[in-house]
C-alpha cells in the first residue's frame, strides 16, 4: 500500500510529538528524557515568551490524588517534570498518556528532547503494568504512545497490541494509540490494529517543505499520509487523528494543503499547537502564533470537514482526547 503515493525530493524531509499531556513512562530512566532541559528552556526564554504562553503552572506533580497514585506506582511523568499546562485538566477528566517501548528513540527529530542512542530490550511485563496503573487511576480514556524503535523487527507494533488489549481488559476504558510511522516494517500496522484501538493517532507534525529539517531524513510526508489512509482501509470504523506544530516556519497556504491532504486520507480529528523549543540543541521557534490565529485556523479546519478540532497555543497531541473520542 505504501508505494501508492509518490514523493518528490522536496517532500522528503522528515515525528511523533511526545504529548505534553500526562505522559506516564513505565521506565524509571525517563526522568532524563529531556524534562530537565525542558525546565531550563523556560527559564532561559521566559523574557521572550509572549503573554499568552506565560502561565503559573503551579507546584508539584498535578492533581493530588493522581500524583499520589503515580508516586505509589513508581511511574515517571513528562507532564510534571515539564510543568505541562494541561496536566490538571487531563488528570481530572480521567485521561492520561503512557509512554512505552523505553525512553530512547532511534530518530533524531529536531523538535524532540527524548534521548537518542542505544535502545534497551523490551520489558515483557510492561503491558500488564500499564494496565494496572490505568485501572488504579480509574482512567476512562487511555492514550498509549512510544518512542520510535526502528531497531525492532516490527517497530514495537506487537508490544502496542499487547498493551492496548491489556488496558482494555483491565479497565474497559477507551484506548487511543499515538504511534510512530513503522516505516520499513511490513505487517506492523496490521498487527497493531488487531487490538482495535478506538482512536489511531499518527502526527504529521509539520508541512512537507520542513519535514527533513524537523523530523529527520528517514521520515517521509507521503508515508505519514499512507499510514493514516491504510488504517482506514484495514479498520474503517477506527477514528484517525493527526497533529501539527505551528511556529516552525510554515505558511498559511502550506498548512491548508496539509489539512486537505489529511482529509483526503479520511482523517477525522486534528490538533494544532505551538511548537516550544525543549532544549538549547532543538530547533528554534520561528514565531509564536497568536491565539486568535489558532482560533481562526481551528474554524477553517472544521469548515473543511474535520469532525473534531483542538487548536490553541498550549494544545498537545492528546488534548481533550477523551472528548474527541466520545464525540
Amino acid at each position: 500500500m505504501l508505494e501508492e503515493i509518490s514523493v518528490s525530493k522536496d517532500e522528503v524531509s522528515a515525528p511523533s510529538t511526545v504529548s505534553m499531556l500526562p505522559i506516564l513512562n513505565t521506565s524509571a530512566a525517563v526522568e532524563h528524557n529531556g524534562c530537565s532541559s525542558a525546565e531550563e528552556i523556560p527559564m532561559l526564554m521566559s523574557r521572550r515568551l509572549p503573554p499568552w504562553l506565560r502561565q503559573n503552572l503551579g507546584e508539584g506533580g498535578g492533581h493530588g490524588e493522581t500524583a499520589g497514585l503515580i508516586a505509589e506506582l513508581n511511574l515517571e511523568t513528562v507532564c510534571s517534570s515539564a510543568k505541562c499546562p494541561n496536566r490538571l485538566e487531563c488528570w481530572s477528566s480521567g485521561t492520561a498518556t503512557f509512554m512505552i517501548l523505553g525512553n530512547v528513540c532511534t530518530r533524531p527529530c529536531g523538535f524532540c528532547s527524548v534521548p537518542k542512542g542505544k535502545t534497551e530490550a523490551l520489558e515483557g511485563d510492561e503491558p500488564q503494568r500499564v494496565a494496572e496503573a490505568a485501572r488504579r487511576l480509574g482512567l476512562k480514556h487511555v492514550v498509549i504512545t512510544s518512542v520510535t524503535r526502528d531497531d525492532l523487527p516490527d517497530g514495537g507494533a506487537d508490544h502496542f497490541r499487547k498493551t492496548v488489549e491489556a488496558v482494555r481488559q483491565a479497565t474497559g476504558a477507551s484506548v487511543e494509540v499515538l504511534v510512530p510511522d513503522f516505516i520499513g516494517k511490513p505487517g506492523a500496522l496490521e498487527l497493531l490494529l488487531q487490538s482495535r484501538p478506538d482512536v489511531f493517532n499518527h502526527n504529521t507534525e509539520t508541512v512537507p517543505r520542513l519535514y527533513r529539517r524537523v523530523r529527520g531524513r528517514k521520515s517521509v510526508y507521503a508515508w505519514t499520509l499512507q499510514v493514516l489512509a491504510d488504517t482506514k482501509k484495514i479498520v474503517p470504523s477506527t477514528k484517525t487523528k493527526s497533529g501539527l506544530m505551528l511556529g516552525l516556519g510554515e505558511t498559511r497556504e502550506e498548512l491548508l494543503q496539509v489539512f486537505t491532504d489529511l482529509l483526503n486520507q479520511g482523517v477525522d480529528f486534528v490538533t494544532l499547537g505551538q511548537y516550544l523549543q525543549p532544549t538549547l540543541q532543538s530547533l528554534p521557534v520561528d514565531r509564536y502564533v497568536h491565539p486568535d490565529e489558532f482560533n481562526e485556523l481551528g474554524d477553517i479546519a472544521r469548515r473543511m470537514g474535520f469532525q473534531q478540532v483542538a487548536s490553541g497555543p498550549l494544545v498537545r497531541s492528546s488534548y481533550h482526547a477523551r472528548e474527541m473520542a466520545e464525540a
